[in-house]
């Protein structure tokens, strides 16, 4: 049994896109948002964190509720510009 913590060299394609993916900055920056808003907003299982203002970056305990998972990800969100 490997070490844990330890990789394979014959890792598969799919795997090595998703270290090279998740590992930029601005995804790890979305991530830790999204950390945050779940940590605020503590929601029953079955439900997510929706964002009143459509705004993912915006982790004021005012903006956040708690929404269906079907009800929040039919919302539009704000795109960055």
């Amino acid at each position: 049994m490997p070490k844990k913590g330890y990789r394979s060299p014959k890792a598969s394609v799919r795997s090595k896109y998703q270290r090279k993916y998740n590992s930029k900055p601005d995804q790890v920056q979305k991530r830790s948002n999204r950390n945050k808003a779940r940590r605020k907003k503590k929601c029953p299982a079955g439900m997510d964190v929706h964002h009143k203002d459509g705004n993912p970056m915006n982790n004021k305990r005012s903006n956040l509720a708690c929404s269906s998972v079907k009800k929040n990800r039919s919302k539009n969100r704000k795109k960055k510009k």
